[in-house]
């Protein structure tokens, strides 16, 4: 009996480590008039300070402003905004000391003047969709995503009956792909990311995957260089898979600011 306690808190313990050393995300998408751009860019400026607090105090692992194209005022949304976590509790919780890292960033701002700071932020922008996604599947690669990198941001539904045939085409087919590109220098990094929130029938995706580039250079050269084709039974899976989904929208995004 004593060993088999023994055995269950091992198997528990490395259920804690893996669930600790994956990535969980929330995306916020910003709706921001054309008139708005300079007042928006200060709030982000603003934000970014404290951001940087958050990640000093091991609150976040980090946060991303990304441009969005197309991004014109009937396109949906101009900005997006990512913070990344270690653990599906702090992010869903907001966990953490804010006014710490409010205070560590701006020591001399009065009470007046950060009020008038949160009300610039509701001003010059409308946080219009939040999504709680976890990170289910990576390339191994060693791309530090730098200023200017371009992503492929691609909206995927898929029906509840074939979530797990979808994720098992996107891990056993097209990640291996993508891993190919990596190593031969076509592409920074792939992702696949899972809806944690919200859910229900009438969401307009389930999934995310990512498609990263050094810049634009890569991502429109890069197809040009050597890079190993598929095979036949590789092209009837993928056709497979991608009948499992719905690519709903895709955006292209432009990394413009970076905290880590």
């Amino acid at each position: 009996m004593k060993k088999l306690l023994m055995i269950i808190a091992i198997l528990l313990l490395d259920n804690t480590v893996i669930a600790q050393d994956k990535l969980y995300l929330v995306f916020e998408f910003m709706k921001v008039d054309n008139e708005q751009e300079s007042a928006y860019w200060e709030t982000e400026s603003f934000w970014e300070k404290i951001q940087v607090q958050r990640t000093k105090n091991g609150d976040i692992l980090g946060w991303d402003l990304w441009s969005l194209q197309p991004g014109g005022e009937d396109q949906g949304f101009q900005y997006l905004t990512v913070t990344l976590y270690n653990n599906p509790v702090k992010m869903m919780s907001g966990a953490g000391n804010f006014e710490a890292a409010l205070k560590a960033a701006y020591p001399k701002m009065s009470v007046e003047e950060v009020n008038k700071k949160m009300n610039n932020t509701v001003k010059s922008r409308d946080l219009a969709v939040r999504i709680y996604l976890e990170q289910i599947a990576a390339t191994k690669d060693n791309f530090q995503m730098p200023m200017g990198t371009i992503a492929g941001i691609n909206f995927m539904k898929v029906s509840d009956g074939n979530f797990e045939k979808y994720e098992r085409f996107e891990t056993e087919i097209f990640q291996p792909l993508a891993q190919k590109e990596v190593e031969s220098g076509n592409r920074g990094n792939w992702g696949l990311m899972r809806y944690m929130l919200p859910v229900g029938s009438e969401i307009n995706a389930t999934h995310i995957t990512t498609d990263m580039y050094k810049d634009y250079n890569q991502l429109i050269n890069g197809g040009t260089k050597d890079s190993p084709a598929p095979s036949e039974e590789e092209i009837k899976k993928i056709e497979e898979g991608i009948a499992t989904r719905e690519l709903k929208y895709k955006y292209m995004a432009t990394l413009v600011k970076k905290v880590r």
